[in-house]
């Protein structure tokens, strides 16, 4: 789930041209945390990657996967299983920010 409310305060904070530069590097930067969380075999590997996705997500409003981020970064630093939570997030980041990236012009009515 997009919090849009979110994501239309970034673009008023933003402009419009701004903001779909923001949208690009964003989008970058999950594709580049994902690859770290998917590589990772440790619990400090898998609590960095999961913050700094959590950390992204809350910023966007993925309201979600940041959820799911900070459950998983949780049990990373308590050396618990997070193999569900790690699979939920590589599953669902990538069509959500898809959906992001097709829809946020037409969800915010902008150009």
């Amino acid at each position: 789930m997009i919090d849009w409310s979110r994501v239309s305060e970034l673009l008023e904070d933003f402009g419009e041209e701004e903001f779909g530069e923001l949208v690009v590097v964003f989008v970058e930067e999950c594709r580049e945390g994902l690859e770290q969380l998917k590589q990772s075999t440790s619990d400090d590997g898998d609590r960095a990657a999961f913050h700094f996705l959590k950390g992204a997500a809350l910023n966007v409003g993925f309201v979600e996967i940041a959820e799911l981020c900070a459950q998983g970064e949780t049990a990373a630093a308590n050396g618990e299983d997070r193999g569900a939570v790690k699979s939920r997030v590589v599953a669902q980041l990538p069509p959500t920010c898809d959906q992001f990236e097709a829809e946020w012009r037409q969800r915010l009515s902008v150009g």
